[in-house]
């Protein structure tokens, strides 16, 4: 019987040998708290003025896009003196383009003053070269009535006669030259005049041009000014923290009006002591989620997987970031903001190490 004993009690001392020595057993680390966050970092909206608020879009988990407006500030007088800049602007266009069809007719008359010069030069010579005919002619017959006059075969009134006829034909011809001559000098007076009326058109246009680029540059500040009263979504995400507010509500600068939470994917943010989390916390290990108000014998737990850990130390703990894993039908409504804690599986050991461990532990401790 005792041989028996002995034996059994030799195999139970091997078997326990064994599986001190060979039995691995996976050793966890506890997070001292962590969270499920979004990814993004939750972005703050915040008022960039002073004003009476209009109307308010935060609402309790709206969902939101990039641009959306959230809220308007009063604009009334913003928005007559925008009406009224842009009246002001449209009302120059019409008066720049009568004066530049002004100055396209100064060019098309001087075109048509050349056009009816060269008739009037064309007609003014012809009726010189008559003229001139008409005055050598009568020039000829008053020197045959002079000679007539002589010879005594006609009267001394009758040579006069032709004597005035021929000198009248000469003024005629002399006139009409003069009054040919005329006509190029007139010209170029009248382009004279029509340089400087298309100059004053010139500046008109410049002082029109330049009012109506500050009415431009006036516009934009003003719909700057009127863009600056909606406050808008930066991101796309959920309000899940927002002020309540009704029109005619006063708003200050810089005030805190809600808080979007981004559409990202959802992270667990664990905090550890840092003689948990230096030297054996690492990117790639594996972790149990149990998140607070839903019991995991119930609702079971979430695996994860460590994706980055803080270098230094904050407030005497460790930030180690871990990408959760959620189940397709995860019974858990995971959302932004659950607490909960976590254990990362940090090394498979012995039960003889761990032995060894404790002891060494309080041998240090004494």
């Amino acid at each position: 019987m005792s041989g028996v004993a002995l034996t059994i009690a030799l195999a139970l001392a091997a078997a326990w040998t064994v599986w001190a020595f060979k039995a691995p057993i996976v050793r966890y680390e506890a997070s001292d708290s962590a969270r499920l966050e979004v990814a993004g970092a939750p972005y703050v909206i915040q008022s960039d003025l002073t004003g009476k608020l209009f109307s308010s879009g935060l609402f309790l988990g709206r969902e939101v896009q990039v641009g959306d407006v959230l809220l308007e500030f009063e604009s009334r007088d913003e928005q007559l003196n925008l009406s009224m800049e842009r009246t002001h602007r449209a009302s120059l266009e019409p008066q720049i383009a009568a004066l530049r069809a002004q100055m396209e007719q100064e060019g098309l008359g001087r075109g048509d003053e050349e056009k009816v010069l060269a008739f009037s030069i064309g007609g003014a010579e012809a009726q010189y070269r008559q003229a001139e005919a008409q005055a050598l002619l009568a020039a000829e017959e008053s020197a045959r009535a002079n000679q007539l006059r002589r010879e005594g075969l006609i009267s001394e009134a009758e040579a006069r006669r032709a004597d005035a006829e021929s000198r009248s034909k000469r003024a005629a011809a002399d006139s009409t030259k003069v009054a040919v001559s005329r006509v190029q000098p007139e010209l170029l007076v009248r382009d004279r005049d029509r340089a400087v009326r298309v100059k004053e058109i010139l500046v008109d246009v410049t002082k029109l041009q330049s009012e109506a680029a500050a009415s431009s540059a006036n516009i934009r500040r003003l719909e700057h000014e009127l863009e600056k009263r909606q406050v808008r979504a930066q991101v796309s995400g959920t309000l899940t923290e927002c002020l309540i507010l009704r029109a005619g509500a006063h708003i200050y600068e810089g005030q805190q009006l809600g808080v979007i939470v981004p559409s990202s994917q959802l992270q667990i943010v664990a905090e550890f002591a840092p003689s948990a989390a230096l030297g054996k916390i690492h990117p790639g290990q594996d972790a149990i989620v149990k998140l607070q108000g839903f019991p995991w014998a119930q609702f079971g737990t979430l695996s994860a997987r460590v994706s980055r850990v803080a270098g230094d130390i904050r407030d005497g703990r460790v930030r180690v970031e871990l990408a959760v894993n959620a189940p397709a039908h995860s019974r858990i409504p995971l959302q932004h903001g659950l607490p909960g804690s976590v254990e990362i599986e940090v090394e498979h050991v012995t039960p003889a190490l761990l032995l060894l461990r404790s002891a060494g532990q309080i041998v240090g401790a004494r």
